[in-house]
């Protein structure tokens, strides 16, 4: 894994957005298109921003996934990670990508979501993910202890509280109650199954997590440990989400 380190957020994002711009610019060229996976929460905000200025991308080109979303929301709740991605990125761009796959919580069968879901992805290997790192060291929404064993793409996970406080403690609930307890979330085996992922982990409170998924031991109570095993991993931290760990980076 290589390990970048910025002094602030604001360039923590734009250089996240731009290794990772450049990857699937790649893969347009090689292709003809591109596959990319897109995360949400408070921590996205400036890859995001930084990756809709990035110059020369035909997002024509360009098939967005996301990772996860709350079981039971209406595609319109501004909790939800649909509305998060249309309204901060999907609808901004110039051109509307070639599609845009949004994880259906608020449908009846939500094990039918993640199997549609799953074939869907099969067909279109994905080039670039852009991922983060929750408190309690989650990848999408696999909470500890995460399933590194499944070869489903999407699955129904239930939130462990951790992660719940978090949602709360970034402004999206009101209250903990009213935040849902089970979500559909990639899987930490299709996540890993992504030929380059990019890494955005701001914030002090995130250290924690980070110095577990960096420096401590690979397990799946800190499931974002697992991001060590890949052969194309870049974590951008700021000095507040690094400043736990003990050895020496970029």
């Amino acid at each position: 894994m290589k390990v970048r380190i910025f002094d602030d957020k604001n360039t923590l994002g734009a250089a996240a957005a731009a290794a990772g711009a450049g990857k699937f610019r790649e893969a347009i060229a090689e292709n003809g298109r591109a596959n990319i996976i897109l995360a949400t929460g408070a921590s996205q905000f400036e890859m995001l921003a930084s990756l809709l200025k990035e110059p020369g991308i035909d997002w024509s080109r360009v098939e967005i996934f996301h990772l996860d979303e709350y079981i039971g929301l209406p595609a319109d709740h501004p909790a939800g990670f649909r509305k998060y991605l249309w309204s901060r990125f999907v609808s901004k761009l110039p051109v509307p990508p070639a599609a845009f796959h949004p994880v259906d919580g608020s449908a009846p069968d939500p094990r039918a979501v993640c199997a549609e879901l799953g074939r869907i992805i099969a067909e279109r290997p994905i080039d670039v993910a852009f991922i983060g790192i929750g408190e309690n060291g989650h990848i999408a929404f696999n909470d500890p202890p995460a399933d590194f064993e499944t070869e489903n793409a999407y699955l129904v996970i239930r939130l462990d509280e951790k992660c719940r406080r978090q949602q709360l403690g970034e402004g999206w609930f009101p209250t903990l109650e009213s935040v849902p307890e089970r979500a559909i979330s990639m899987s930490v085996r299709q996540i890993l199954k992504s030929r380059v992922i990019i890494n955005t982990v701001p914030d002090r409170r995130k250290a924690e997590a980070v110095r577990n998924a960096l420096e401590g031991p690979l397990t799946n109570l800190c499931p974002a440990s697992i991001l060590r095993t890949h052969a194309d991993v870049t974590t951008f931290l700021d000095r507040d989400s690094a400043s736990l760990l003990e050895k020496s980076y970029e």
